[in-house]
C-alpha cells in the first residue's frame, strides 16, 4: 500500500492544514486516544474501531493514525474497502498483508498453506476462515518481533466478508503482541467487527467553535449569512463544512442561500463531488469510473479498463484533470481517491448503463483473474443470463476452495438473481441457504429460504428446504407432528435416491426428540425411518440419529456401531463429533470423551471454530459427569466465547446447563440457582423438556450442596416421575447418585429404593455406563448393613479411574459407613483417598464431609489446620488461564498452545507470566506437579 499525503485541497477537506503535519481541528480527544495506542503498543496490542456517518472524520483520523505510526517507526499496513469487490473472498486481506507476505515462510505449514490457498496462490484443500485468521495473526506477530505493526483500515464496511471476519478474529487476540489495529467503519452497516468487543470511538459532529474554525480555513470568502447556512446544513460534519460552500454557490437561489430542498447529508456531499465531473474530459471520466469500481487501486489495471471502455488506449496523463480539481491523487502504481465519498459520488453520477459498461471493461482486462472477472461480469449483467449464472455457481466452488463460505453464498445468491428458470433459481438459493445453515446464521438462512420457497421446487429441493428450516434457534418443540413430518420427508428423500439428505433430516428429527422427549411411539417412528436406510449403518449420522432419538432402547445396538467406528478409525472432525454425540446420548461418557477429544483436535488443526464450539459444549457436559470440572469449565468458557464469535446463539445457550451444574457442584449455588431459573423460563416457552430436566439437576445439586437435603430430594425426584413435564429418561441419569444421597440424608431411603429398582430394569436393557456407575453408588449406599460392605467393595473394584467423582464419593460413603461401624482405622484409607480426589476435583461440600469424617476417626492430618482449601489454585485462575496452564503442564510449548487455542505464542507467554505468580510457582515442572490429578 502506498503512502499518499494528498493534495492541499484534500488535506483541508480532512480538517488538516496544508503542509506536512498539523492539528486535526475539533478531534483532540480522539487524536490523544490514537496517540496513546501508538505509544503503548510495546506494552501490548490493542484495536480501535472508529464509527460514524460519512464525512464525519473517520478517514482523517485513519490517516492521522498512519502518520503517527510512521513517526514512531512502526511497520504500517493499510487497506481501504471498495463496495464493488466486497464479494471477492479475502481480496481485502490480500491487499493488506501483501507487503509482509514473504514473512509467511516462518509460519507453521498448515497456516502458510491456508494463506496461500485463500489468496489463490496455491492449490490445496479449502482452509477454514479462522485458520486464515490464525495465520494472519501469527504473521503479524512475526513481523512485530522486529518492530511494532500498525494495521490501518478505512471503509471496512466495503471489505469482503472473510476479510472482516479475519480482522475481527485478529483484533480479539492481539493483546499479547505489539500490534495495533485502527479500523474505520461507517455507521449503519453490519460487520463482525461490531461483535468483536473492540474499543469503539463513535465520532459525532464538531462543536460550533471547531466547525467555524474549519469553515474559516475552507471558505474564507463566505459572508456571515452564508456561513450560518453552511453551519446549519453541515451539522458539524467536517467534510460537509468544506464541500457545501462550493455547492451553495452553485445552487444559490437568492433566498438566503439555502438549498432548495432538504436532502440527506451524505447524498449532498456525493453531489458536491459529482458536480465537478462535467468539467472533466470524457476520457478522464472513463478512467474515474473504472477507478471507482476497481478495489485494487492499481494504476495499470485502471488504465487498461479505461482504454477498453473508451475504445482507445490511454496513459496516466488522463488522470491529471481529476487531480487538478482535487478528486484523487496517483503515483506510478496506485490511484487513491481523496475521500471515499468521491468514489461514491462518481458512481452515483453515472447511469446504470455506464457502470455496467465499466464493469464489463474491467472483466475484459482480468482474463488472468477468473474469480474477479466473473464478479465484474455479474455486475455488468442486468437481466437473466444463464452463462454468467453458471460462472457464478462455479465461482462459489472456487470461493469454498479458498475457504470463504460467505463469498460463496454471495456468488450463489447473485447467480440466482441472474437465473431465468424458477426451479434452477430455487436450487441455487437453497445451496446458498445450506452454506449459511452451516455457519449458524439464522437470519440469512431465513431470508434465503423465504426467497426459495416462492420458487417451483422439485421434491428433493422441497425436502432440503424442510431440513434447512430446522436451524435450532427458537424452534417451538411442543408439536410432535413436526418430528413425524421430518421422518416422512426423509423416507421420501431416500426413495428419490438422496440418502445424504435423508440422514440429515433424520438427525434433525432425532435432535427434536431429544429436546422435546415426545411419546415413545414418536421416537420409534424416527428409529424406523433410520432403519429403513439399509446399507448406511456405518454413516455417523445413522448412528447419531438412532442414539439421540431412543438413547435407552437403542443403547446396546449403538454401542456395537460405535465399536465398529473405533475399528474403522474415523478421522474427520464432523464424523467424530457425531459419534461423540451418539456416545453421549446413550450414556457412554468415556467413549464420548474419546471421540470428542479427537474431534476437538481435528477442529483445532483445521480451525473449524463453528464445529469446535459444538464439540466443546458437549465435551464440557461429559467433563462434569466424569468429575473433570477444571477441563469442563475451560471448555465451557471457550465454547461460550467461540459461540459469540461464530454467531451460534443456540450453542451459547446450550452451555448454560453445564455451567449451572458445575457451579452447583463446586459450591457457587447462588449462580447455579440463577442459571437454573433462566433455563426453566426459556425451556417452558418452547417445550424443551431437556432444558427443564437440566434446570432441575442444577437446582437439586445446588440445594444438596447447601445442605438442604429434603428440598434437593423433592426437586430431583421429579426427574424420575413419568408424569412430570420435566421427566427426561436420558437427562436424569447424572442425577441418580445425588438423588440417593439426598434421600438417605432426608430419611427417604425406601422411596429411593423404589426409584432405583426401576432404574435397575432400565440398566439391564439399555447398557448405559453412566447409569451403571451411578447404580454402583446407589446399591451400596441404600443397602442394609449386612450387604453394604460387599457392595462397596464390588463397586470400588470396578475400573473407575476415569470416573474420579464417582470413585471419590463411593470412597467417602464407604469410609463414613466404616466409621459408623466403629472401624476407624479401616475408614481412614478410603476417606483419605476421597479427600485428595475431591480436593483435586474442587468439590468443596464433599471435601468438607471427608475432612469431618477423617477428624471423627482421629486422623492427625485432618485435625491439623494446615490442610488447604479445596483446590485453591483453580480458584485463582480464570478459565482461560486454567486451560493454558493445563496444556503447559502437559508439556506443550507456547507456540503449540497458541496453535491449539487460536492465539499467538506471545499471548500464551503473557498468560503464563500471570499464572505463575498467582500459583506461587516459577517453573513448568512445578505447574505439572500442581495440576496432576489427585
Amino acid at each position: 500500500m502506498q503512502d499518499v499525503t494528498g493534495t492541499g485541497e484534500a488535506r483541508a477537506a480532512a480538517g488538516l492544514p496544508v503542509g506536512a503535519a498539523g492539528p486535526v481541528l475539533g478531534r483532540g480527544d480522539e487524536l490523544d486516544r490514537l496517540g496513546r495506542a501508538v505509544e503503548d503498543v510495546d506494552l501490548g496490542g490493542s484495536a480501535l474501531l472508529l464509527t460514524g456517518e460519512p464525512g464525519i472524520g473517520k478517514s482523517t483520523l485513519v490517516r492521522a493514525a498512519s502518520r503517527l505510526a510512521l513517526d514512531r517507526g512502526h511497520h504500517l499496513l493499510e487497506a481501504t474497502g471498495v463496495e464493488s469487490e466486497e464479494g471477492l473472498a479475502f481480496a481485502g486481506l490480500q491487499v493488506l498483508l501483501g507487503p509482509v507476505l514473504p514473512s509467511a515462510r516462518t509460519l507453521p505449514a498448515a497456516q502458510r498453506r491456508a494463506l496461500a490457498t485463500a489468496f489463490g496462490l496455491e492449490e490445496g484443500p479449502a482452509p477454514q476462515t479462522f485458520l486464515v485468521g490464525l495465520a494472519a495473526l501469527n504473521l503479524l506477530s512475526e513481523v512485530a518481533s522486529g518492530r511494532p505493526v500498525s494495521v490501518v483500515v478505512d471503509d471496512a464496511q466495503w471489505l469482503d466478508g472473510p476479510t472482516q471476519e479475519v480482522l475481527a478474529f485478529v483484533a480479539r487476540r492481539v493483546a499479547g503482541d505489539p500490534v495495533l489495529l485502527v479500523v474505520a467503519l461507517r455507521s449503519g452497516h453490519e460487520s463482525p467487527l461490531l461483535r468483536a468487543g473492540l474499543e469503539t470511538v463513535s465520532l459525532e459532529g464538531l462543536d460550533e467553535d471547531a466547525a467555524r474554525a474549519v469553515l474559516a480555513v475552507a471558505a474564507r470568502d463566505l459572508d456571515e449569512a452564508d456561513r450560518r447556512t453552511v453551519l446549519e446544513q453541515a451539522l458539524g460534519n467536517p467534510l460537509a463544512l468544506v464541500e457545501l460552500p462550493a455547492s451553495l454557490r452553485a445552487t444559490r437561489t437568492g433566498a438566503g442561500g439555502r438549498a432548495p430542498r432538504p436532502v440527506a447529508l451524505s447524498a449532498r456531499l456525493e453531489r458536491a463531488f459529482a458536480a465537478r465531473l462535467p468539467e472533466l474530459p470524457p476520457r478522464t471520466r472513463d478512467a474515474l469510473l473504472v477507478a471507482a469500481l476497481d478495489a485494487e487501486d492499481a494504476l495499470p489495471e485502471i488504465l487498461a479498463g479505461a482504454s477498453v471502455l473508451g475504445g482507445a488506449p490511454v496513459d496516466a496523463t488522463v488522470l491529471e484533470p481529476a487531480v487538478r480539481v482535487g478528486l484523487l491523487s496517483f503515483d506510478e502504481l496506485h490511484v487513491r481517491f481523496r475521500h471515499p465519498l468521491v468514489r461514491a459520488g462518481v458512481l452515483q453520477s453515472e447511469p446504470t448503463t455506464r457502470r455496467q459498461a465499466a464493469s464489463a471493461a474491467l472483466a475484459d482486462v482480468l482474463a488472468d483473474q477468473p474469480l474477479r472477472r466473473t464478479w465484474y461480469r455479474a455486475q455488468a449483467t442486468s437481466g437473466p443470463d444463464e452463462e454468467v449464472a453458471r460462472e457464478l455457481e462455479d465461482a462459489h466452488t472456487e470461493n469454498l476452495r479458498r475457504g470463504s463460505v460467505t463469498a460463496a453464498i454471495a456468488a450463489l445468491e447473485r447467480a440466482a438473481q441472474l437465473t431465468a428458470g424458477s426451479a434452477r433459481r430455487g436450487h441455487r438459493l437453497l445451496l446458498a441457504a445450506e452454506l449459511a445453515f452451516g455457519l449458524g446464521q439464522a437470519d440469512l438462512v431465513a431470508r434465503l429460504l423465504g426467497d426459495a420457497e416462492g420458487q417451483t421446487l422439485d421434491e428433493l429441493d422441497r425436502a432440503r428446504l424442510e431440513w434447512l428450516r430446522e436451524l435450532p434457534d427458537d424452534t417451538d418443540l411442543r408439536n410432535p407432528r413436526r418430528i413425524l413430518e421430518l421422518s416422512e420427508i426423509a423416507v421420501r428423500a431416500a426413495r428419490a435416491c438422496d440418502s445424504d439428505l435423508a440422514l440429515n433430516l433424520l438427525v434433525a428429527a432425532a435432535v427434536r426428540c431429544h429436546w422435546s422427549w415426545p411419546a415413545p411411539q414418536v421416537r420409534d417412528r424416527v428409529v424406523a425411518a433410520v432403519e429403513s436406510l439399509v446399507g448406511h449403518e456405518a454413516d455417523p449420522r445413522y448412528v447419531a440419529a438412532l442414539a439421540v432419538a431412543q438413547p435407552l432402547d437403542q443403547g446396546r445396538r449403538v454401542a456395537g456401531l460405535l465399536s465398529a467406528a473405533v475399528v474403522g478409525g474415523a478421522t474427520d472432525p464432523e464424523s467424530l463429533s457425531l459419534y461423540g454425540m451418539a456416545a453421549f446420548a446413550v450414556g457412554d461418557q468415556l467413549r464420548a470423551a474419546d471421540f470428542l477429544d479427537r474431534a476437538e483436535a481435528g477442529c483445532r488443526l483445521e480451525a473449524r471454530l463453528g464445529l469446535l464450539t459444538q464439540v466443546l459444549a458437549l465435551r464440557s457436559a461429559v467433563g462434569v459427569d466424569l468429575g473433570d470440572w477444571g477441563s469442563a469449565a475451560a471448555a465451557v468458557d471457550e465454547a461460550r466465547r467461540l459461540a459469540s464469535e461464530t454467531r451460534q446463539a443456540t450453542w451459547r445457550a446450550g452451555t448454560l446447563s453445564t455451567t449451572a451444574r458445575g457451579c452447583a457442584l463446586r459450591g457457587d449455588t447462588a449462580h447455579a440457582l440463577g442459571l437454573a431459573a433462566e433455563l426453566e423460563s426459556t425451556a417452558g416457552a418452547r417445550g424443551n423438556v431437556c432444558s427443564r430436566a437440566s434446570a432441575l439437576l442444577a437446582r437439586g445439586f445446588a440445594l444438596l450442596t447447601e445442605g438442604r437435603q429434603r428440598e434437593a430430594y423433592d426437586v430431583l425426584r421429579r426427574l424420575f416421575d413419568p408424569e412430570d413435564p420435566a421427566c427426561h429418561e436420558r437427562e436424569r441419569l447424572p442425577g441418580v447418585m445425588f438423588l440417593v444421597e439426598a434421600a438417605v440424608q432426608s430419611g427417604r431411603r425406601e422411596e429411593a429404593r423404589l426409584v432405583v429398582e426401576r432404574l435397575e430394569d432400565a440398566a439391564r436393557r439399555c447398557a448405559a455406563p453412566l447409569l451403571d456407575v451411578h447404580l454402583l453408588y446407589a446399591r451400596a449406599v441404600l443397602a442394609d448393613d449386612g450387604d453394604a460392605e460387599r457392595l462397596y467393595v464390588v463397586a470400588l473394584h470396578q475400573d473407575l479411574s476415569r470416573w474420579p467423582l464417582v470413585r471419590a464419593r463411593l470412597q467417602l460413603a464407604y469410609g463414613a459407613w466404616l466409621r459408623r461401624q466403629r472401624r476407624p482405622s479401616d475408614a481412614r484409607v478410603p476417606l483419605r483417598a476421597a479427600r485428595d480426589t475431591l480436593a483435586w476435583v474442587g468439590a468443596r461440600t464433599w471435601l468438607e464431609q471427608a475432612r469431618a469424617e477423617l477428624r471423627a476417626t482421629g486422623d492427625r492430618s485432618a485435625i491439623s489446620d494446615d490442610q488447604p482449601d479445596a483446590a485453591p489454585w483453580q480458584d485463582r485462575l480464570t478459565a482461560q488461564e486454567l486451560h493454558i496452564a493445563r496444556l503447559a503442564a502437559e508439556g506443550l510449548s507456547n507456540r503449540e498452545i497458541g496453535e491449539r487455542l487460536f492465539m499467538s505464542h506471545r499471548t500464551v507467554g503473557a498468560h503464563l507470566r500471570h499464572v505463575f505468580p498467582k500459583l506461587g510457582i516459577t517453573s513448568r515442572v512445578q505447574l505439572a506437579g500442581l495440576l496432576a490429578p489427585g
